[in-house]
């Protein structure tokens, strides 16, 4: 599937722009971003739900930029379910091969695979009703998957579940997604949701493509200071940047002076460095590339989680082992590996 230039304008708003977008058989693509960022816009382009104000839309290699939304061949799952209140699970989920006119013996046996696919077995003759929230999801899944669609369209579809249901979902959304070997185009808010599904997540701010890449990538690699910032916990220290004798750069953080990768380094431009809480240990005032004092240790279940004020204008944020958080108003040095640190413009 392919856009090409696809935009959407509501008057003065602009609620895409121009966008250029390559989605492979078979992948799991992920439209991850903020509200108003534009992913729900695009993922009703591509269903046919909304016209495109310019632009191109390519599936299976075919023009569908104005062709009807049934026509498309694509499913959709929405974070509402949009069941039949009065029709059973089994008729749901029968009811896209019944408008194909498919013969009985053949539904029943699509039926029965989307059933044993969500685990859903023992409740065919329910209601929608009679099912709890992630009961009803997976029905809302397996009507969607019982057609064997190409492409398919999942809007938040874990967005009303509890966390523990919420994990337990995406595993089964993963499984299917090999099952299947479908195009899955999922858009969600919840950064961890999209590390956890996807092949590669296309990242959206302010109704355009901010970054595209690969989860690993967005994480370990940000283009970005809003990338850095919305996938995980970022410590983002500015400065300005100089490069000095030898290929060596550094940065100019307040008081401190950070080595920089001279491959990213700009003289004199407005810099930071990326130091996710986990890359950073505590260690004594000779090796450390900033010092601090510690204001706050959280406990957080499988490690703390410690503020220290390093003279910025927020707290960096280090993860610990029980055995190493420090205590409360301990003055610490902190270090990290500067070759993993990334380097975005500010």
């Amino acid at each position: 599937m392919q856009t090409l230039g696809i935009c959407k304008h509501y008057d003065s708003v602009t609620a895409l722009s121009p966008t250029d977008l390559t989605v492979q058989d078979g992948e799991f693509l992920t439209l991850l971003g903020p509200s108003g960022s534009g992913k729900t816009t695009l993922l009703q382009i591509i269903a046919g739900l909304v016209e495109p104000s310019a632009g191109q839309l390519i599936i299976s290699g075919k023009e569908a930029t104005h062709k009807p939304a049934g026509e498309r061949g694509i499913g959709m799952v929405f974070q509402s379910y949009a069941l039949f209140p009065h029709l059973s699970v089994w008729e749901n989920i029968a009811y896209p091969l019944r408008m194909r006119k498919m013969d009985k013996a053949a539904i029943n046996a699509a039926v029965q695979d989307a059933l044993d696919m969500v685990q859903m077995g023992a409740c065919v003759h329910r209601l929608p009703r009679e099912l709890s929230g992630g009961q009803q999801q997976r029905i809302a899944l397996a009507r969607c998957f019982v057609y064997k669609p190409s492409v398919i369209l999942l809007d938040e579809p874990l967005g009303a579940l509890d966390k523990k249901l919420r994990e337990h979902m995406q595993a089964e959304i993963r499984k299917l997604h090999k099952e299947l070997g479908a195009t899955f185009i999922y858009v969600t808010h919840d950064q961890e949701e999209a590390l956890n599904l996807s092949d590669r997540i296309c990242l959206m701010n302010n109704s355009r493509i901010e970054q595209l890449g690969t989860p690993e990538d967005l994480y370990d690699r940000p283009a970005t200071a809003f990338s850095a910032q919305f996938i995980g916990y970022s410590n983002l220290l500015r400065g300005t940047a100089q490069r000095g004798a030898g290929g060596v750069s550094v940065l100019h953080h307040g008081r401190h002076t950070l080595p920089l990768d001279a491959a990213a380094a700009r003289e004199g431009a407005a810099q930071a460095l990326v130091v996710r809480p986990e890359q950073a240990t505590p260690c004594g005032a000779t090796e450390a590339l900033l010092n601090g004092q510690v204001t706050e240790v959280v406990f957080a279940g499988s490690d703390y989680r410690v503020l220290v004020d390093v003279g910025g204008d927020e707290p960096f944020l280090l993860r610990c082992s029980r055995r190493d958080a420090p205590e409360v108003g301990a003055n610490i040095g902190l270090r990290w590996n500067p070759a993993h640190a990334a380097v975005v413009n500010l």
